[in-house]
C-alpha cells in the first residue's frame, strides 16, 4: 500500500499542481475584478456558470487521452498513443469550436436569466472573450493528457506555473487600464484569460512535435497525424460518457450559481467565493484521481489486475485522507480565506456559513472523484454516468432548492444539496469499483 501511494504521488503531484495552475487562473480573474466591486464577481460567476457545461463536454473528452494512452503504453504500442491524442484533439476541438460559436451568436441570453440588471450589462462582453477562450484551453488540455498518459506531467506543470505571472500582467493591463489601454474591468479579465490560453496551447503543442522525451512517440507522424475513424470511436466510447459525467456534475453546480443569483447578487457573490475554494481543493482531487486512472490503465495494459486492485484502494485512501486534511483547512480559514476576494461585511457574513458546509462535503467530493477516475481508467463509464446522474439530478440539485427555497436556507440550502449529492456520488462509485476489481 505504501509503495503504490508513493508511485501515485510520485505521478500525481506534477498533475495536480498543473490543475492548480489552471484553477488560479480564474482565482485571479475573480480576485482583481472582485476588488473592483461585488457586482462584478456576480457577473464573473454568472458567466462561468453559463460556460460550465460547454467547457466540461470539451474537457469530459479529453479525459479519455490519458488512460487510453496509458494503455497502449503499457501494452508497448508507440504509434497508438498520439493517434490516440489527435482524434481526441479534433473531437473536442471541433465540438468546442461550434459551442463558442453558439455563445457568442446568442451573448443577448444574459438578459433572459433572471440576473440584476447590472450583473446582465457586465456579463455580456465578459461571455463573448470567455466563449471563444474555452477553445484554446480545450486544445491545450487535450495535449495535457497526452503527456500525462505518457507520464510525462512535469511538462504541462512548468507551463501552468509560468502562466500565473504572465495572466497576473496582461489582467492588471487590460482590468485596470495601464500601458496606454483603456479601463475595461471585467471585459479586460476575459481578454486577458483568452491570450494566456492562446499562449499555453501553443508551447505545449510545439513540446510535444520537438521536444526529444516525446521524439519515441512520434516516429511516424504523417500516419499519425491523421483523422483515424477507429481511434475515433475508441475515444467515443469512453470520452462521450466522461463529458456526460463531468457535464451532469458540474451543470449541477451551474445551475445552483443560476439558483444563488435568484437570491441577490450578495449572496450569489458569497456563494462564487467558496465555490472558488471548494474547486481549487477539488483540483487536487481531480490530479489524484487523474493519476491512479493513468496507473490502474497502465497495469490492466500490462494484465497485472492484483495491481490494479492495489493502485485502486490505495488511491481511494489518499482520497479520505485528503478530505479530512481540507475539512480541517476550509473550517480553519472560514474567515480569512473569503476576504482574499472580497471585502464587503454583507457577503463575508453569508461566505463563512458557506465554508462549514464546504468543508463537510470534502471527504466525499474527493472519494467520488477519484471513483470516477479509477473506473474510467479501466474503462467502466456507462454505469458510472447513471450513479452521477442519480447523484448530482435526483439528490443534489432537488434537494438543494427544497433547502434554499421553500425551507428557506437561503444559499446555504443549496450547498446542503451538494453534500448530499456528493455523498450518494462517492458511495455509488466506490461500491461499483470494489464490484469490478473482486477477486
Amino acid at each position: 500500500m505504501r509503495h503504490e501511494i508513493k508511485e501515485t504521488i510520485t505521478l500525481g503531484w506534477p498533475i495536480v499542481l498543473g490543475n492548480l495552475t489552471q484553477m488560479f487562473l480564474g482565482v485571479i480573474d475573480s480576485a482583481m475584478v472582485g476588488s473592483i466591486h461585488s457586482s462584478q464577481l456576480a457577473a464573473a460567476s454568472f458567466v462561468n456558470n453559463l460556460l460550465t457545461v460547454p467547457s466540461i463536454l470539451g474537457i469530459g473528452i479529453t479525459m479519455a487521452i490519458a488512460p487510453l494512452v496509458a494503455q497502449a503504453r503499457g501494452n508497448n504500442d508507440q504509434d497508438k498513443p498520439l493517434e490516440i491524442a489527435f482524434n481526441g484533439f479534433l473531437l473536442s476541438g471541433g465540438l468546442i469550436l461550434l459551442l463558442a460559436a453558439i455563445f457568442h451568436l446568442g451573448k443577448n441570453m444574459v438578459y433572459i436569466m433572471g440576473q440584476d440588471q447590472v450583473v446582465a450589462d457586465l456579463a455580456k462582453p465578459y461571455l463573448v472573450w470567455m466563449s471563444w477562450s474555452m477553445l484554446p484551453m480545450v486544445l491545450f488540455l487535450a495535449v495535457k493528457q497526452y503527456a500525462d498518459g505518457l507520464g510525462l506531467t512535469r511538462w504541462p506543470m512548468y507551463l501552468g506555473l509560468a502562466a500565473l505571472p504572465l495572466n497576473g500582467v496582461l489582467n492588471y493591463v487590460f482590468i485596470f487600464g495601464k500601458a496606454g489601454l483603456p479601463r475595461m474591468e471585467l471585459e479586460g479579465a476575459g481578454i486577458a484569460t483568452f491570450i494566456t490560453r492562446v499562449i499555453l496551447f501553443a508551447i505545449m503543442a510545439w513540446m510535444v512535435l520537438r521536444q526529444p522525451a516525446f521524439a519515441p512517440y512520434r516516429a511516424h507522424l504523417r500516419r499519425q497525424l491523421r483523422w483515424n475513424s477507429g481511434r475515433a470511436r475508441e475515444m467515443a466510447r469512453i470520452g462521450i460518457p466522461t463529458a456526460l459525467q463531468f457535464t451532469m456534475e458540474a451543470g449541477a453546480f451551474a445551475v445552483s450559481g443560476l439558483m444563488a443569483g435568484w437570491l441577490g447578487y450578495i449572496q450569489q457573490a458569497a456563494h462564487q467565493i467558496v465555490l472558488l475554494l471548494a474547486s481549487m481543493t477539488f483540483m487536487v482531487s481531480l490530479g489524484i484521481s487523474a493519476a491512479g486512472s493513468i496507473r490502474v490503465a497502465h497495469a490492466e495494459g500490462q494484465g497485472d489486475f492484483a495491481r490494479v486492485r492495489n493502485i485502486g484502494y490505495s488511491t481511494l485512501l489518499m482520497a479520505v485522507v485528503y478530505g479530512l486534511l481540507c475539512a480541517i483547512f476550509l473550517f480553519a480559514g472560514k474567515h480569512f480565506l473569503p476576504a482574499l476576494f472580497n471585502q464587503e461585511k454583507e457577503v463575508l457574513e453569508w461566505a463563512a456559513g458557506l465554508m462549514i458546509l464546504a468543508g463537510i462535503f470534502q471527504i466525499s467530493d474527493a472519494t467520488q472523484a477519484v471513483g470516477v477516475g479509477l473506473l474510467r481508467g479501466i474503462q467502466d463509464v456507462r454505469r458510472p454516468t447513471i450513479y452521477v446522474a442519480i447523484a448530482y439530478w435526483v439528490v443534489g440539485i432537488p434537494f438543494g432548492y427544497l433547502f434554499a427555497f421553500p425551507l428557506h436556507f437561503q444559499v446555504q440550502g443549496l450547498w446542503v444539496g451538494f453534500i448530499l449529492g456528493l455523498s450518494s456520488s462517492a458511495l455509488l462509485l466506490f461500491f461499483r469499483f470494489r464490484n469490478k476489481v473482486r477477486a
